[in-house]
């Protein structure tokens, strides 16, 4: 994928992306690869990154394997790769039913509930003695 514009948000790609020398990227980059020879502002995740001599990146890289040619600029901080490839999820589920989850939650909640009631129920209030004024 060629970024020849403006992008303002998350990229991703399961390829590779291309910011060229007029492309314009305020947000995340996802790919395998990415190449910039244009300007990224924000976080790059990929297994391989290449700042080109005309390429600016402001923000965090995340990748095991940067390289950045004479001219090409970096104003941010580098991690170790994250080692998770990109997968999209067309037409993948992505819908979980946490229904028991969450039934199971509430029940706990109100046992908790009903036994601090009934500890406080049980206390005696405490009786502080008057001394004696003689």
């Amino acid at each position: 994928m060629q970024l020849d514009g403006s992008v303002h948000g998350v990229l991703k790609s399961e390829q590779g992306v291309v910011v060229s020398c007029s492309g314009r990227l305020k947000g995340e980059v996802w790919a395998d690869r990415i190449v910039v020879n244009g300007q990224v502002e924000g976080s790059c995740h990929a297994n391989v990154i290449e700042i080109l001599n005309q390429g600016i990146v402001k923000g965090d890289i995340y990748c095991d394997n940067l390289s950045i040619e004479q001219g090409g600029k970096f104003l941010g901080t580098t991690h170790p790769g994250e080692s998770q490839q990109v997968v999209m999820l067309r037409g993948k589920t992505t819908h979980t039913d946490n229904s028991e989850s969450a039934r199971e939650n509430d029940e706990l909640a109100r046992a908790e509930a009903k036994d601090l009631v009934s500890v406080a129920a049980n206390r005696k209030p405490v009786q502080k003695s008057a001394k004696s004024a003689s």
